[in-house]
């Protein structure tokens, strides 16, 4: 409606103009006709024709006053119908108020009468109405993809679950391999080693191009590498031992430094496989982009060491952060964030036995308060290996 307006004032001025512009022409034309000697009779009927050009341009006039004087009311309503709507939903008006619906009683009411207001045309509440369908729109299609990336299996026995796992991590290990000529991978501690271990046999021992895996820990304890707490001592004894992978391409932390140091240590370490193509950089978030991230789950829902109502959970800058007062000991560690874990490519969580069946009830069903482990996503596919017990509360 205000477009309409300005562009009939627009009309109406070149109208006025058009009228003086072609009257002086047509009399120059009738004085230069009749001096030339063509009388009076072909000046009669130019004078003939621009009265009915004058006629013409008159109604032209007065229908575009007539719309713009109607645009003038809609554009008018439209700018008081907002205010007054914004306002309403706070305020008691005047009875002298245009409004078009009682005062709402609460917040969804209100929110849905801003949203259906309409005084003086329905356009206004159509196209409020559009935008916010449009956003609810999004938000689901947003949510809707994450859910085609995600898949849970369900083994009734943990031997075939990492029969399965063993064959997943292959097959992702092949095709990185051929596409980039490295295969990065990502491990946690717990229990999770234990399910790697159908990968160090036959077929898969011999067949896996071992030279260009790259192994790193998603979190580490800040002790010896000999310690019974250390992720990389039990890596190496039930893993790492077994397979060879270059001393070269497994990334382990300085554990000689503070927490803080040791994290940041581990982040600058990345920053250099990154600058050399060995890791690669999620064009979605910025944050380095691993191949495989294999995570397994405490019975509290925690992954990494990213524990439940922890600051740390929210940190969305850093790669790599410390740890010291970890409600699991030790209490001083270092971790990944969720950035990091969220840009992988595909992520693989491993949970296994009843004990944790209500935190993969709560972190899938998004039930009570989700845990952590509700908050990991991947670029390309997250895959939830469950054995029978950990899915016993889907």
């Amino acid at each position: 409606s205000a477009l309409s307006f300005f562009i009939c004032i627009v009309c109406l001025i070149k109208v006025v103009f058009l009228e003086c512009y072609y009257y002086i022409k047509l009399q120059k034309l009738k004085t230069w006709l009749v001096s030339l000697g063509f009388g009076r009779r072909i000046g009669s009927l130019i004078h003939e024709v621009k009265v009915a050009h004058f006629h013409y341009k008159v109604a032209t006039f007065i229908y575009l006053f007539t719309v713009a004087t109607s645009s003038s009311c809609s554009l008018r309503s439209i700018l008081f119908s907002s205010s007054t709507s914004l306002l309403r939903s706070n305020y008691s008006l005047p009875k002298n108020h245009l409004t078009c619906s009682p005062p709402p009683s609460s917040t969804a009411s209100r929110f849905e009468s801003f949203s259906v207001s309409s005084i003086g045309t329905g356009s206004t509440s159509r196209r409020l109405s559009h935008t916010r369908r449009k956003v609810l729109e999004v938000r689901s299609m947003a949510t809707t993809a994450e859910e085609k990336k995600k898949r849970v299996e369900i083994y009734d026995l943990e031997e075939n679950l990492a029969v399965d796992l063993a064959k997943f991590t292959a097959d992702l290990s092949d095709k990185f391999c051929k596409e980039r000529g490295a295969f990065t991978v990502v491990v946690s501690g717990g229990s999770l080693i234990k399910s790697l271990r159908k990968l160090v046999e036959s077929p898969y021992a011999d067949s896996i191009d071992w030279a260009r895996w790259h192994f790193f820990w998603v979190d580490e304890r800040v002790v010896p590498k000999d310690h019974d707490d250390s992720n990389y001592k039990l890596a190496y004894d039930g893993f790492l031992s077994k397979v060879p992978i270059p001393a070269g391409n497994v990334y382990a932390i300085n554990e000689s430094l503070s927490a803080e140091a040791a994290a940041d240590d581990y982040e600058t370490c990345l920053k250099h496989l990154v600058k050399t193509n060995i890791l690669g950089v999620s064009e979605t978030t910025g944050f380095p982009k691993f191949d495989l991230m294999l995570l397994g789950m405490g019975p509290d829902g925690h992954v990494a060491s990213l524990f439940p109502g922890h600051g740390l959970c929210n940190e969305n800058k850093k790669w790599v952060v410390s740890i010291t007062d970890s409600p699991k000991p030790p209490s001083e560690r270092i971790t990944f964030t969720f950035p990091v874990i969220n840009s992988s490519a595909h992520v693989a969580l491993v949970v296994c036995g009843s004990g944790k069946a209500e935190a993969v009830q709560a972190a899938l069903k998004k039930t009570g308060t989700v845990p952590p482990a509700g908050s990991v996503s991947a670029e390309e596919e997250l895959v939830w290996f469950l054995d029978k017990p950990a899915s016993s509360k889907l």
